[in-house]
């Protein structure tokens, strides 16, 4: 099938380039017109923490009507010691009602709530509610307060949840630009430059990676009308957009060159590039859309929010792989060879060729197979070591850089009001709430709250029906921390059984940090489900794919170490604090809990990327020579060179979210780079040609009970001697 759309497009290469370039320009119209992300991060299935909002929302149906709970926190300082000074109360005073103007349906001063002045009396915090558009509010808000704070006198900082998805959108798109359009992409290019040698082949695949992303972000956009997608989205689409259509083009456009430099004519050289690397790169297409399948099992907005951004972007590189570039290659012929590099040029010449080095390496490894692979998979082991002391978290707005309005608030806040919290524990107590045993059972709970000092002291409101109490109580802690989350999770499971021991009610505990414990339980329980869903299925494809149940099983073996010293890495660095300052990364007391699980499935499928472009090569040369040995070094050493460039242009693509200032990002795309480098070089030239070494033609064991399973090889036939040279052909 491959090999008959190539020579179609061989054929009519003005015709797919035009219907390509109608695409895209209406790609364009769509994604200008309609490409926005509203989504927010949450659990799709049920919990306690929505189970608690629902309750609390239709017992105090008014305040939510009227946007009465308190989402954001402003703080203001007094540099001169006294917020109680005529002048001071009279500027807090004017900033109320500007912040009345600008859409908050409720602000509480310091003048109807004492509370709310600091210990040392020189601060003071203003609670701020806004209706269910709160989000349309932000940019005035933090402009009436930074007006404040930039009077001499004053300190003023605002933080709470808005303010913080506002932030976290902006990191996100500086991140954006900075990483990946302004590091990655240029990187990656200087990486195919040097990988073909010439200025015209090395721009070819990036001029298809483009047009992926494009039609890909358009797809998105129309997705986005029927369903809420995370802002991070189009990150991970650009991202792996230009990491798997540079990877699919330069495959297939490697293998191109390999058959010109057989004397194949230009089109003998497309449809067998087609053949070959173009079924290679469908094969390896499906083995990512499989692995990333596994992310849309688990319940949360996130990921699949990233799962279908890397879906879209997967299959549309895959189409334009096997579609624009046999056409662009029609059109350019030999001159795909032109403007060649110097010194560097030398690579048009040798495509398909066993490199020295790399042959090198394999044919010493491959003499010791055994001590290889004891040393490589050694080194492997003892890079994952450190994932034993992984804990996951989530970053909110303490892990911003400083520069971000809701950082400061934060910092602000916590010096000020250090036992208060900008997002306290909800509990919502259901039956009869002014009932002795109610009222009991709640006394008791003041009580244990009183015991802990993570705590501060819990206000308790009755609805007017006397069916539903809502209980409040501030964290003196980040709320999205490991011990306000800890304190949460002690709440559910000892404090509120045992105060309402006996009592007819029924309690939630719900919050912000319970619904991030929530979320964090969600991904652990789905973390080995997935892993299972994506290794059958991986394990399945590649089965039919060589025709062999030992293939697939060192394969994923061999992957799963990567994983797992990516994992260990990202310890060390962002946990441990292992080098994180000189490769100018950040440091977090947890891993952001969506990180292990995505990049286990973004990794897996990348490398299985690397996996079926090798093993088709090995396999093709073993069907012609019957020589596994033979093969082995060949596959390798004619490929090596072409997957570790690949490999470094993924590298430099993730490498760009590292270089963010979202914590977060900075976690994915130093795992992924790290992984994703380990494979291509210890795993490609040790693991595998060792592994293989010592199994034989074992390699390619099938059982008899499964030789009915469709011939479906990667590899393509013997291909038939080439014809007589023919003049260069430009169509």
């Amino acid at each position: 099938m491959t090999e008959k759309m190539a020579r179609l497009c061989a054929r009519r290469p003005w015709l797919v380039v035009g219907v390509w370039l109608v695409v895209v320009v209406t790609a364009v119209v769509v994604v200008v017109s309609f490409l926005a992300f509203e989504g927010e991060t949450e659990i799709t299935r049920s919990t306690e923490s929505k189970d608690a909002d629902r309750v609390l929302t239709e017992g105090f149906p008014r305040d939510v009507a009227n946007g009465q709970a308190t989402s954001e926190v402003v703080v203001v300082r007094a540099d001169a010691g006294e917020v109680e000074a005529a002048g001071t109360r009279a500027r807090v005073a004017a900033l109320a009602d500007e912040l009345r103007a600008v859409g908050a349906s409720r602000v509480v001063t310091y003048s109807e709530d004492r509370s709310l002045v600091s210990q040392d009396g020189d601060s003071t915090a203003i609670l701020l509610a806004f209706g269910p558009d709160g989000e349309d509010e932000v940019e005035d808000v933090v402009a009436a307060v930074q007006r404040l704070d930039d009077e001499a006198g004053y300190q003023a900082a605002v933080t709470g949840g808005w303010i913080a998805d506002a932030d976290e959108d902006t990191a996100s798109l500086e991140d954006l630009k900075k990483g990946e359009l302004f590091f990655g992409a240029p990187l990656a290019l200087v990486v195919l430059l040097l990988v073909f040698g010439t200025v015209v082949a090395g721009l070819v695949p990036l001029m298809v990676a483009v047009a992926s992303i494009v039609v890909a972000l358009a797809l998105v956009a129309l997705l986005a009308q029927a369903y809420d997608l995370s802002v991070f989205t189009q990150n991970m689409l650009i991202g792996m957009g230009l990491a798997l259509g540079i990877d699919y083009s330069l495959f297939t456009l490697s293998r191109y060159r390999e058959e010109r430099r057989r004397e194949r004519t230009e089109r003998e050289a497309i449809a067998t590039a087609g053949a070959t690397a173009g079924r290679a790169v469908l094969f390896s297409g499906i083995a990512f859309v499989l692995a990333m399948l596994g992310l849309l099992l688990v319940p949360s907005t996130i990921f699949r929010s990233l799962a279908a951004g890397a879906i879209i972007v997967g299959i549309v590189s895959v189409i334009a792989a096997l579609t624009l570039l046999p056409a662009v290659l029609a059109l350019l012929g030999d001159r795909v060879n032109a403007l060649r590099i110097p010194f560097f040029g030398r690579a048009a010449a040798q495509a398909g060729r066993e490199g020295r080095f790399w042959g090198a390496i394999v044919h010493r490894v491959m003499r010791r197979p055994a001590a290889s692979l004891l040393l490589a998979a050694g080194l492997l082991l003892t890079l994952a070591a450190p994932v034993l002391a992984l804990d996951t978290g989530t970053s909110g707005a303490a892990t911003l850089p400083d520069r971000f309005e809701s950082k400061q608030g934060y910092l602000l806040f916590r010096e000020e009001f250090p036992k208060e919290s900008t997002e306290p524990v909800d509990i919502a107590v259901v039956g009869d709430v002014r009932g002795s045993a109610a009222q009991a059972g709640l006394g008791r709970l003041e009580q244990e709250l009183a015991r802990r000092p993570l705590f501060g002291e819990p206000v308790v409101v009755a609805n007017g029906a006397g069916t539903v109490a809502h209980v409040t109580v501030p964290i003196a802690d980040n709320p999205d921390g490991e011990r306000a989350i800890e304190a949460v999770r002690d709440l559910r499971t000892e404090v509120v059984p045992r105060a309402f021991a006996g009592v007819d009610a029924r309690v939630y505990v719900g919050g912000d940090t319970a619904e991030e414990l929530d979320y964090q339980d969600t991904v652990n329980l789905w973390l080995p489900l997935v892993l299972l869903f994506v290794l059958g299925l991986s394990f399945l494809l590649l089965t039919l794919a060589f025709r062999s149940i030992v293939v697939p099983a060192t394969a994923i073996a061999m992957n799963l170490l990567s994983v797992g010293a990516a994992y260990g890495l990202l310890v060390l660095v962002f946990q441990e604090g292992v080098g994180n300052e000189l490769l100018g990364l950040g440091a977090a007391e947890t891993i952001d809990a969506w990180v292990p699980l995505f990049l286990f499935a973004v990794v897996f499928g990348l490398s299985m990327d690397y996996q079926v472009f090798l093993l088709s090569r090995i396999r093709e040369r073993y069907t012609a020579t019957g020589d596994t040995d033979a093969a082995i070094a060949f596959g390798i050493g004619s490929t090596a060179r072409l997957i570790t460039g690949a490999a470094l242009i993924i590298v430099a693509v993730f490498w760009g979210f590292a270089m963010g200032d979202t914590i977060a990002f900075q976690q994915m795309g130093f795992g992924i780079a790290v992984a994703l480098l380990i494979d291509a070089t210890i795993v490609r030239s040790v693991l595998v040609p060792a592994t293989m070494k010592l199994l034989g033609e074992r390699n390619w064991y099938l059982p008899r009970w499964l030789t009915w399973l469709p011939d479906v090889r990667v590899e393509s036939p013997e291909p038939a001697p080439p014809p007589t040279p023919a003049p260069s052909e430009h169509l």
